[in-house]
């Protein structure tokens, strides 16, 4: 990927295709504030909001790993979930991961992705990224599953989908707990947990985390839990 492809100050918006790209190039455009799908690179400032309603400002996101601690209530959530059993492995597509996917998109009034692969491309050899796939499972059943992309220092999720039925156990904050988990003990750097949004919205739980940053397309500062963006 050409360095100039990167956002600037001028920039609102980008996107690349690329086939593969290096751990080290990875880490480089996440702190750029890209993020993919499958083969698709893109950024973007703002996002499309329906009609009639004002495009809300993009932040990205960012957790640093040797600062991180969970909270009091993300510990809790950590302990309710010890009875699930929990396998990562290489990205791979299965009938169960859609089936899972069918379920999970059933929470969304409005734009409900079509497909798993929205998310993670058309199939896993061409994905262009080391991806790992979170499986957690109830007495042997499918009721939750995240997939991390792996760079050289750092991490980021991609996307998380879980059994609404099983809403009590707060499954998306704990796969994010799992990967943070996983990315701590790897001795990544950085976690990056993808867009919130300047605006209240439904991605505000991602300020729910200790040592996280924010980026606002120049460059990197503290974010304080719960907090607001400067």
């Amino acid at each position: 990927m050409p360095s100039e492809e990167c956002p600037n100050n001028s920039d609102k918006n980008g996107a690349f295709l690329v086939n593969e790209i290096t751990p080290e190039v990875l880490d480089l455009i996440l702190s750029k504030g890209w993020r993919h799908f499958g083969p698709l690179f893109y950024f973007y400032h703002e996002s499309e909001e329906s009609e009639g309603e004002p495009p809300r400002q993009v932040r990205p996101l960012r957790i640093r790993l040797k600062k991180f601690q969970r909270s009091k209530s993300q510990r809790r959530t950590w302990n309710r979930n010890a009875d699930l059993t929990l396998k990562i492995r290489p990205l791979q597509f299965s009938e169960e991961l859609d089936e899972l996917f069918e379920i999970h998109k059933k929470r969304f009034p409005k734009d409900i992705p079509e497909s798993l692969t929205n998310f993670l491309g058309e199939s896993p050899d061409l994905n262009p990224t080391d991806t790992r796939q979170f499986e957690v499972r109830l007495d042997g059943k499918l009721i939750a599953c995240s997939f991390l992309d792996l760079g050289k220092h750092t991490v980021s999720g991609i996307y998380a989908m879980f059994d609404p039925d099983e809403s009590h156990r707060r499954l998306g904050i704990y796969t994010m707990l799992l990967e943070l988990d996983w990315a701590q003990k790897n001795d990544r750097d950085l976690y990056y947990s993808g867009y919130a949004y300047l605006e209240p919205s439904h991605y505000d739980y991602k300020k729910e985390f200790t040592a996280l940053e924010f980026y606002d397309w120049n460059s990197w500062h503290p974010l304080e839990v719960g907090g607001t963006f400067s």
